[in-house]
């Protein structure tokens, strides 16, 4: 028996089950988009699956909505894929095992992949009906959208004629997006040089912060053990005499580091265990309840290291601590929302030099590259150079919309309640494909997936269902 079937919306439920059975990683989604065209080819629906593994499935309007403007449905395939330690599940063939539990539908042990197999349910469920009125609808699903947006920088939309899109992946109900940052990857790279030293070596940590996600929680001041390490070598530089050996911190460009590591060589060790203690004292006071795991131990021992040069090591020191970091600027459309931000996300010891990866993010194109413009200037100050990667445009918020207000209007007829409208400081698709196609007018929401990228990801069934009547609500409204 399948575990959903008694949840409603019937359909919508069954079609993620089914889904549910189907490996979809990133990278690996061969299998999925194979299964997302025959699910077309069974219902004798037009459908175009282009080389990246992106498909496209049209269906007709509806009776009296024949001639009605297409109205684009968006969502992507793939999903994250974590799972909790000492699970044997491999999500390159075994199908995930759903169960439900107070509420919600969940994976026993992984990820669940509602985030965005939801979108591809919905989508579905409105291709597989006959009795939903709708106009025509062009399903848009796309592939590796979880790492760089692969499918949608590969897809072409000039096969696609609706102007109006609704991207179907948020995670919070009620909150209707309107925009979301666009995103590169900046890596500064500062040559080191090298001479043997010997005497104590230290080792200088920052670890238990809480990190999170450099987009939608950077307003939240969490610590950064990259920048707050660098602040503490500052310091050590500037009281007493240290040359730098490595540093090494953070795990990911997107994420805000949790913790890192310098190795020193100091040349008065009590003098600078004196200081780190007492910095350490400031900074937890600092921080206070907001990261209560903060830890700065240290350790020494007596050794010969290839450590960098005075100069260079002040040059590393001043880029961890003087290059921007965190919000850089407030939207002036939605007051509080977050514009323009950077996130020191990794800093790595390389052979030949010490890299610096920044995480930057604007919903305003112009900002995005002036941030650009001022790492450039950074690299020619510190003789080093500068590299950019995975950059993403912004989908910039529109004044005059035609979808959002109705969106909002199908949410408070199905809920009796005000919708949120927002945006993201976060990459969405909407931005590569409004890129693609001009004048595309969208919108971006969901129903409730609390916890999504973590092995507690969990889908709400009631939330779904409200979601699925506004979904219904709008096109109707779309004639």
């Amino acid at each position: 028996m399948a575990v959903l079937e008694e949840l409603e919306p019937k359909k919508v439920f069954q079609i993620f089950e089914e889904l549910s059975s189907v490996p979809r990683g990133t990278f690996y989604d061969e299998k999925v988009s194979n299964w997302c065209a025959e699910f077309a080819r069974k219902r004798n629906l037009e459908y175009i699956q282009d080389e990246a593994g992106n498909v496209i499935i049209k269906k007709p309007g509806t009776l009296g909505y024949e001639n009605s403007d297409p109205v684009i449905i968006q969502g992507h395939m793939d999903m994250v894929c974590e799972k909790v330690e000492g699970s044997d599940h491999d999500f390159e063939n075994d199908p995930l095992e759903l169960y439900i539990e107070d509420g919600y539908v969940k994976a026993k042990g992984t990820t669940l992949g509602g985030d965005d197999g939801i979108a591809i349910a919905y989508a579905f469920a409105l291709l597989d009906s006959d009795d939903i009125p709708h106009p025509p609808l062009e399903v848009i699903v796309t592939t590796d959208e979880e790492i760089g947006m692969g499918g949608a920088n590969a897809i072409d939309m000039s096969q696609i004629k609706g102007n109006i899109l609704l991207n179907i992946d948020g995670e919070v109900e009620g909150v209707i997006l309107a925009g979301c940052a666009g995103g590169v990857l900046e890596t500064l790279k500062i040559p080191a040089q090298r001479e043997e030293k010997s005497g104590t070596v230290m080792t200088v940590q920052v670890k238990g912060l809480r990190g999170g996600h450099s987009g939608s929680q950077i307003h939240e001041q969490r610590g950064n053990a990259n920048k707050i390490l660098g602040r503490i070598l500052n310091h050590l530089d500037q009281e007493t005499d240290i040359a730098l050996v490595s540093f090494k911190g953070g795990s990911k460009d997107n994420v805000i580091a949790g913790s890192s590591e310098a190795v020193i060589m100091a040349a008065d060790p009590e003098k600078a265990q004196g200081i780190v203690r007492n910095l350490a004292a400031d900074i937890k006071a600092e921080f206070s309840s907001d990261e209560p795991d903060l830890q700065i131990p240290v350790t020494q021992e007596e050794g010969t290291e290839q450590a960098l040069t005075k100069e260079c090591t002040k040059k590393v020191i001043f880029a961890l601590v003087c290059t921007p970091y965190g919000v850089q600027g407030l939207s002036r459309d939605l007051p509080g929302v977050v514009e323009t931000s950077l996130n020191l996300g990794i800093v790595k010891t390389e052979e030949d030099s010490i890299a610096l990866m920044y995480y930057l993010r604007s919903s305003v194109n112009s900002q995005m590259q002036e941030l650009k413009s001022i790492f450039r200037t950074w690299a020619e100050m510190l003789g080093g150079t500068h590299e950019e990667s995975g950059e993403y445009p912004a989908w910039m918020y529109q004044k005059d919309s035609k979808i959002r207000p109705l969106m909002a209007e199908a949410y408070k007829e199905v809920t009796g309640k005000d919708a949120e409208i927002s945006t993201v400081h976060a990459g969405l698709e909407c931005g590569l494909l409004s890129a693609k196609k001009p004048g595309l007018d969208c919108v971006s929401f969901g129903p409730d997936i609390p916890d999504v990228h973590s092995v507690n990801e969990r889908l709400d069934i009631a939330s779904t269902e409200r979601v699925w009547e506004m979904i219904k609500n709008v096109l109707a409204k779309l004639k």
